[in-house]
């Protein structure tokens, strides 16, 4: 659990305004994704720019987390 604190620290630290806006993104579009309840006509394009947002959001940002886990267990060992 420490390990997990930590990168999350290392990332808020390597962190911009950019990287916060993706997260708020990507948290929005999970949060649409799981309230949604529209009609069946609307359903299948909200889902599907919602699914788009959230994954052109979680991709980077995963990315971002996995290169700064990287960097700390090299600077660990």
């Amino acid at each position: 659990m420490k390990k997990l604190l930590s990168y999350g620290t290392e990332f808020m630290k390597q962190s911009d305004w950019k990287d916060l806006a993706l997260i708020k993104f990507c948290l929005c579009a999970v949060g649409v994704m799981w309230g949604m309840a529209l009609p069946k006509k609307a359903h299948r394009p909200v889902a599907f720019i919602v699914v788009s947002v959230f994954v052109a959001t979680y991709i980077p940002l995963m990315l971002k987390i996995f290169r700064i886990m990287d960097e700390l267990k090299s600077k660990n060992s």
